[in-house]
């Protein structure tokens, strides 16, 4: 039951959704969501720790970065929740923002000018 309250602990708090919405799109590592979401390292990093602590992110290192994505294990889990129960999180002006800047974010290729290492 704990780790099923974790889940919803973590699906609380509107940083960490948004960082889901943007990790259902594809892989990040931390430059890219500060870039898209327009915060500080410190608190981006923290609201992954908390994800990861729920199993819901996973985390890969790929060369000199971190790389964050959806936990398998809890994708599907995420997908009917976001796509079902909650679908307007997806429409809503905050997530289209985000989209935006995830779109801007890989034109400039943040990632390969990040400097967080």
């Amino acid at each position: 039951m704990n780790k099923h309250l974790e889940v919803f602990k973590a699906l609380s708090d509107k940083t960490r959704v948004r960082i889901l919405l943007l990790l259902m799109e594809r892989d990040l590592c931390v430059c890219e969501l500060m870039f898209v979401l327009k915060m500080e390292q410190s608190r981006v990093s923290h609201q992954l720790q908390v994800l990861k602590n729920a199993d819901l992110v996973k985390d890969e290192r790929e060369g000199k970065w971190m790389i964050y994505s959806i936990s398998p294990a809890k994708k599907k889990v995420l997908l009917t929740i976001f796509d079902r129960v909650i679908p307007q999180l997806k429409a809503a002006a905050e997530s289209q923002l985000d989209k935006e800047n995830l779109g801007v974010c890989l034109e400039k290729d943040v990632r390969r000018s990040c400097r967080l290492v």
